[in-house]
């Protein structure tokens, strides 16, 4: 009767830590789809390295949010092939996600350079580019920040004083034209370099908490699939 109620604990205890692994899935689809969509024109500058890592998020958090409702039906029905099988996706993730860590990690150390590289580019590009105005319009803007380093990049770009007009941010009522002297004196490398270490902060917490969660599942998981089969044994 006690080797049946600490059965029908465990079971339990297992869907209610499944429903909220299904939970952790779904914040971490939502974190990496918020990071995606608000911050992705970014990408004119830094490439497609960066922001792969809010689309694996999605993924990651779409496969837990998936497989979680296995380890449900697994507890709920006593099937221990199911909760096996359950704990061997589980691991794969998790080592999966260790692996896509290591490789965030070593290409962060990269990040600088990148960025140096890319606003080097656009800023080449500036005078016959469209597309790399609009990006400069955008970061310059959001960032309050003027060239790459400073607003003296621009000037072989327009050969004199002037800036683009995102470079000002408080321009005098009675000044018509944004030029060095009135704008940000803060360049965009360092602000972008600085908004991006944030974000890097945010996916590598979320991703230590749900390893944390997904190496408790694993635990969990053995546990319960080695209980139901040595209780079907007894039988």
């Amino acid at each position: 009767m006690a080797e049946g109620c600490g059965m029908n604990c465990i079971k339990y205890l297992v869907f209610i830590f499944n429903f909220l692994f299904a939970l952790t899935g779904l914040v971490t689809i939502i974190v990496g789809a918020v990071i995606q969509s608000s911050y992705h024109h970014y990408e004119f500058f830094i490439g497609e390295t960066f922001w792969t890592a809010p689309i694996v998020l999605i993924i990651v958090g779409s496969l837990i949010f998936v497989i979680s409702f296995l380890g449900c039906c697994g507890a709920l029905r006593e099937s221990s092939w199911m909760i096996l099988t359950f704990s061997v996706f589980l691991m794969l993730i998790f080592i999966t996600e260790i692996g896509i860590g290591i490789a965030g990690y070593i290409k962060h150390g990269e990040l600088p350079e990148i960025l140096e590289g890319q606003f080097n580019k656009t800023l080449d590009e500036y005078t016959n580019s469209v597309e790399a105005q609009h990006a400069w319009s955008l970061v310059q803007g959001e960032l309050e920040c003027c060239g790459i380093k400073g607003p003296s990049d621009w000037r072989p770009i327009f050969k004199n004083k002037t800036v683009p007009a995102m470079c000002c941010h408080l321009l005098p009522k009675d000044v018509k034209q944004c030029t060095t002297d009135h704008a940000s004196k803060i360049g965009c490398l360092p602000k972008l370099l600085e908004f991006l270490d944030k974000k890097s902060l945010l996916l590598g917490g979320v991703g230590i908490g749900i390893a944390l969660v997904q190496l408790i599942g694993v635990i969990f998981a053995c546990c319960l699939s080695r209980a139901f089969r040595e209780n079907y044994e007894t039988v």
